[in-house]
């Protein structure tokens, strides 16, 4: 019987060792993820407040839809309609980027963020999709309102 509960013991110690050691792994991961999907964010704040398309652009992969509702409908913009509305410009006065909130599985994130302007805020909801080791912005989801 004893020689059970040592066995049962020493297993037990075994496991608990190698789930603190996977959650310190993934713990790891998740902040290095989460400073990488920082940094695309900003690059899409900068870009989006100096009308710079390559900023703007990187943050978002090549498929990227941006959808809104415009007069009661649902919109939709491919990233190429939607870069080609930016013209380069001094950074907008009284404006800045936040991020309200970031969440990650493995390969998938989304985020909350804030745009405000001088005259509306944005509030935008980004999918993310890590593609090798590199977050992008996959799909996004607009509503602003005038201030």
């Amino acid at each position: 019987m004893k020689v059970h509960l040592y066995s049962l013991f020493f297993l037990s110690a075994f496991v608990f060792n190698l789930t603190a050691q996977v959650s310190a792994d993934q713990t790891e991961n998740k902040s290095e993820d989460h400073k990488a999907i920082k940094a695309v964010l900003q690059n899409y704040f900068d870009g989006w407040l100096t009308g710079d398309t390559t900023l703007v652009g990187s943050a978002m992969h090549s498929t990227c839809n941006l959808k809104f509702v415009r007069d009661g409908k649902i919109m939709r913009r491919d990233r190429t309609n939607y870069l080609s509305g930016f013209k380069p410009r001094p950074r907008l006065p009284n404006a800045e980027g936040r991020i309200l909130s970031i969440d990650i599985t493995r390969t998938a994130a989304e985020a909350k963020i804030e745009l405000e302007t001088e005259y509306r805020l944005f509030t935008d909801y980004f999918n993310l999709l890590k593609e090798g080791d590199r977050w992008y912005i996959t799909d996004k989801v607009s509503t602003s309102v005038a201030k």
